[in-house]
């Protein structure tokens, strides 16, 4: 989303060089690194670990969630990996660096916390088999892929969850080939968007049990971006119906340019390529000093798809070294559900 499209403040593990130019330093120069090819035939569990040959990497999973108190919530959880040069060794000289993000919005707040740690010395990392991504005492882990522990903590929250996957894994664009500019940039992106989810999410007022469905997106290129690309709109939609929507923009000097995936309530899926879903924002709220549309016009004539997506909490704003809007929305006109929003570069 990012676009899981995508690819989040990953910026701040970037070379001092490129931290000054925000988001647009993911279109900045992938020498040395591998590039994501057409083609590409996906191998499992072992893509389900890290790619160190590429420059970046996620692991990123959102959750719409209930309260025993009939409220709703929302979690993310998000291990990013960020390569200073394509390979990885043990210890200190490791090039690898990793960031984690984890998040609770509750129907009044938003809460987060940020960790960064240099690999090769066991702080952080992913393994394909059995199935683990940690940083410090941040962990989503289990036997496989489909059924998972989640954990995470932060100054006045914390969440201990359970995962299981009920569908198949949804390959984006063509067959997980991402195409994110009309110049060709590209991820490797494929998603799990149907864990059941359950567990406790640890606030302030205390304990509260919660349950529903999470939606995880595992993403890695070396530059996914073009060089007037700076900010994306990224929407995972799940309608109560049992269909969903992946879908996104990228906003460019030379216009936006859109993906998306339609995913039947079968778990059988369809790409759709730029042009074919459109984005209008109708509201804006003033967040951390900045105008952020919190609520849109969401439309994909092919399937019949005209909705409105509207913030659970309108300053879900992630204010970690490089900042965006991230947080659980409603969904409401053709299609009934819930889904998240993530949104950099305001």
């Amino acid at each position: 989303m990012n676009v899981r499209a995508l690819l989040i403040a990953i910026m701040c593990m970037l070379p001092v060089s490129g931290w000054a130019q925000g988001y647009a330093g993911l279109g900045g120069s992938a020498d040395g690194f591998e590039i994501p090819q057409r083609g590409y035939q996906f191998e499992f569990p072992k893509d389900h670990g890290p790619h160190p040959a590429f420059r970046i990497e996620w692991w990123y999973l959102t959750a719409n969630l209930t309260g025993d108190d009939g409220r709703d919530y929302g979690i993310q959880w998000t291990l990013f990996r960020s390569a200073l040069k394509p390979f990885e060794t043990e210890g200190w000289q490791s090039p690898q660096i990793w960031m984690g993000h984890a998040a609770i919005t509750t129907p009044e707040t938003h809460y987060f916390a940020e960790r960064l740690s240099r690999g090769g010395i066991g702080q952080a990392g992913a393994t394909a088999e059995p199935f683990a991504a940690w940083i410090d005492e941040w962990q989503m882990s289990g036997p496989d892929f489909d059924t998972l522990t989640l954990t995470a903590s932060g100054k006045d929250f914390g969440y201990d969850l359970s995962l299981k996957a009920q569908g198949p894994l949804v390959f984006h664009g063509d067959n997980g080939y991402s195409v994110k500019s009309s110049d060709g940039q590209a991820s490797h992106y494929y998603s799990q968007p149907s864990y059941n989810v359950e567990g406790v999410l640890h606030l302030p007022e205390g304990d509260m049990a919660v349950s529903g469905n999470g939606w995880l997106d595992r993403e890695w290129s070396s530059q996914p971006l073009a060089e007037d690309q700076s900010g994306w709109d990224w929407f995972s939609l799940s309608f109560d119906g049992g269909d969903k929507l992946m879908a996104f923009r990228l906003r460019g000097d030379r216009g936006d340019f859109t993906s998306a995936t339609w995913i039947s309530a079968d778990g059988s899926s369809m790409a759709l390529s730029d042009g074919s879903t459109s984005f209008t924002p109708l509201e804006t709220a003033h967040v951390a000093g900045r105008d952020v549309p919190v609520e849109w016009r969401v439309t994909l004539p092919d399937r019949g798809v005209d909705v409105e997506v509207s913030a659970l909490v309108r300053d879900a704003w992630m204010a970690t070294r490089f900042q965006y809007w991230e947080g659980p929305v409603t969904v409401t006109g053709t299609h009934k559900g819930r889904g998240y929003l993530e949104m950099t570069g305001y």
